[in-house]
């Protein structure tokens, strides 16, 4: 089951993605990530533009 996953199980599947990948690529990935997720959430925080009742469909 996923929802049981132990410390152990991360450690390994870290491991592998360390064999597989190396550790300038794991790196470069792991950046890319981070600003991804902070463009997301800039993304989020931009103002939305108010829903206007008069409109109809």
């Amino acid at each position: 089951m996923l929802a049981r996953v132990g410390t152990l199980e991360w450690v390994i599947v870290l491991v592998i993605a360390l064999l597989i990948f190396g550790p300038g690529r794991i790196t470069k990935l792991a950046g890319e990530l981070g600003h991804s997720i902070q463009a997301f959430q800039e993304g989020l925080k931009e103002e939305k533009p108010e829903d206007n009742e008069d409109e109809t469909i």
